[in-house]
């Protein structure tokens, strides 16, 4: 079992920023090539006030900051380079985080999906879109927020994918500023199916993969998840990835890149419940070989042993 895509975590609100330019970035990107990554997945475009490309409609509207860089199409031009395929992420106001209520979310990705794909749209590596609104249960207004995104991606290229990664409201299922580590209320596996099989059947034919985070719940109760995830999504015509974390929830710094034991163990837990895709979150900061996490040095040279690229 391979990890054959990344998400770009450019834009995050846990992660410390590395400071890179397009050197730095290119590096990465021939880092990643060699492990045979081909997907790279942009995390979202924007955070409340931040941004990856200079968006006329969120600075205007949301009052962001202009970027000092279009990443965006760094990005696309990288991965046009590198032959890779590029999901773009949508933007996350942050408002549904604040009210429960994901019409906001909703209402700015309208006009996002149709501002971006007329700048970028031409870039052959443009693929598909990541709807960035990460839910783990039946969150009021998922599932029209992602059928009306995913209909809007589809409406301008029928040809491209649209992704979700969700999570499993396991025991690490703890935001990332709480201290703890673990919490007692849990989803239980028929929880899980049911709730999931009432979300798979709203966005039946807007939604093309589903790739559930992995590292929400312990490394042996994981493969029933991954089980029911799988059959559902094939039940429902979608793909099924898994997203293995590249970094590690078990540790009271929040977040460090991820013991390779870890990570080998639920690569194989995934290939036996018979997934042929992973992707990470995320090699920049966890995998890479320039990362500012020495760890992560350590692990890209674990993992390219583990699959035969050193």
């Amino acid at each position: 079992m391979k990890i054959t895509g990344t998400f770009l975590d450019e834009i995050s609100h846990d992660i410390p920023h590395q400071n890179w330019s397009r050197k730095e970035w290119e590096q990465d990107f021939q880092y990643m090539k060699a492990t045979g990554i081909g997907k790279v997945i942009l995390i979202r475009s924007g955070y409340r006030k931040f941004l990856t490309y200079p968006s006329e409609y969120l600075i205007k509207q949301y009052n962001c900051h202009r970027p000092s860089e279009d990443l965006v199409n760094m990005f696309l031009e990288l991965s046009d380079h590198y032959g890779m395929d590029f999901y773009f992420g949508l933007y996350d106001s942050g408002k549904y985080w604040d009210t429960g209520d994901m019409q906001h979310e909703i209402d700015a990705n309208r006009y996002v999906i149709d501002e971006v794909w007329s700048r970028y749209g031409h870039h052959a590596s443009f693929k598909g879109w990541y709807l960035s609104m990460e839910i783990s249960r039946k969150t009021k207004g998922a599932i029209e927020a992602f059928r009306t995104l995913g209909l809007a991606g589809k409406e301008k290229d029928q040809h491209l994918q649209t992704l979700i990664s969700p999570w499993i409201d396991g025991p690490k299922a703890v935001m990332a500023h709480d201290a703890a580590l673990r919490k007692d209320a849990v989803v239980t596996i028929q929880e899980h199916e049911r709730e999931w099989k009432e979300i798979f059947d709203g966005i039946q034919g807007t939604v093309d993969v589903v790739a559930f985070q992995d590292g929400h719940v312990d490394i042996h109760e994981l493969e029933e998840y991954l089980v029911v995830n799988k059959q559902l999504a094939d039940a429902h015509g979608m793909h099924a990835w898994t997203n293995t974390e590249s970094f590690d929830r078990d540790m009271p710094i929040k977040f460090l890149p991820i013991k390779f034991e870890k990570m080998r163990l639920k690569l194989e837990v995934a290939a036996r419940a018979g997934y042929q895709e992973a992707i990470t979150f995320e090699f920049s900061h966890f995998m890479s070989p320039q990362s500012a996490y020495i760890q992560a040095h350590h692990l890209y040279n674990r993992y390219k042993e583990y699959t035969n690229h050193a």
